[in-house]
Parts: structure tokens; sequence; C-alpha cells
């Protein structure tokens, strides 16, 4: 991961990602609209079981999401989840570009789909690191695998994510560059 110390940019205050919060935050009623309706929506642990539900209803697997991680509903979603995270566990928005060593940084959601490269934002506390994170895409993704990296069974939904022990679990572990390639 790159270090933001070196490059001077603070992650959560990296311009890339104030972009997409702020276009998240102005198209959201819009979306919450084409997902059910706004009152559905109200940023409660209650509303990421409707969430959820919509996306078990949407797509079958996690590859079907990733496949989609730039289309607005995912998009849409992938903010929701962080931003329920933010206001009910007091973590706030944080991005740092990654990179291989002889590239330049990967842009937010890079349209490359570079393997093994990081480049979804996520939530943590504000005294921790983007390393320490919960990544929503991820968070998304897992809710759909019916087993993890060692073949073990997973049975999540979204509101797990508001545990105290969380990011304590290794989910980002499940993915790894092969995850990526069959993305």
């Amino acid at each position: 991961m790159t270090d933001h110390a070196h490059h001077g940019t603070d992650p959560a205050r990296h311009p890339e990602l104030l972009a997409w919060l702020a276009e998240r935050q102005a198209a959201f009623p819009r979306w919450a609209e084409d997902a059910g309706g706004v009152e559905r929506f109200d940023f409660s642990p209650a509303s990421l079981d409707v969430l959820d539900d919509l996306l078990r209803q949407t797509f079958g697997t996690d590859a079907e999401i990733a496949a989609q991680r730039r289309e607005p509903f995912v998009q849409g979603a992938v903010w929701y989840l962080g931003e329920v995270v933010c206001r009910e566990r007091g973590t706030v928005w944080k991005y740092e570009p990654d990179t291989a060593d002889d590239q330049e940084p990967a842009p937010l959601f890079d349209p490359a789909d570079r393997p093994g490269v990081l480049d979804t934002p996520c939530v943590s506390l504000p005294s921790e690191g983007p390393e320490r994170g919960l990544y929503p895409l991820n968070v998304l993704r897992r809710m759909l695998m019916e087993k993890d990296a060692l073949g073990n069974p997973i049975d999540e939904r979204l509101v797990d994510a508001l545990d105290d022990d969380y990011l304590d679990d290794g989910f980002d572990d499940d993915f790894d560059e092969d995850d990526e390639d069959d993305a």
C-alpha cells in the first residue's frame, strides 16, 4: 500500500475519495428510490437487512457483485453500507491508493481491474489506517459467498459488519489475487 505520509495525502481527505463521497451522497435519493423507496433506507442497522435482502435478490454470487462494482447500484450499496457503519461505529471513510512497485497508484474503483491492487474506499476508526479498515465492497461480496478460502461455511448478513469483532474475523483474507482474477 502506498505510504500516505510519503505522498502527503491524508487517507480521509484523498481528493478521489472526497469526490466519490460527494457524488454518492448526491445520488443517494435516486438510488434509494430505485432500490425500493427512500423510507426503507434510514441509515439504521435494520435498514441493512433491507439492503441485504435486495442484494441477495439481485445477485447470485460474489463474482456478480465484483463484475458490477462500478455500476450505480453497487456503488450506492457500497456507500450506503459504509455510511451506516460510520454512523453506528464512529468510523470515517478513507482511501489510500494501492500500487505495484513499478506502476502509478490505481484510481478509486480502477476501471483496469488490476489483480491484487486495492482500489476501493474503506471505513475505519479515525486513529487507525486503511489497513485496519472495513471495505464495504468486500463485505457485500462476502455475504454472497458460501465458503471462505479454507472451505469453511459462511453465513453472514450485512448487519454483522456492525459487530465489535467483525474486523478481527479476517474477512479480507478471503479475497486474494486469485479471487480478483475470477471477478
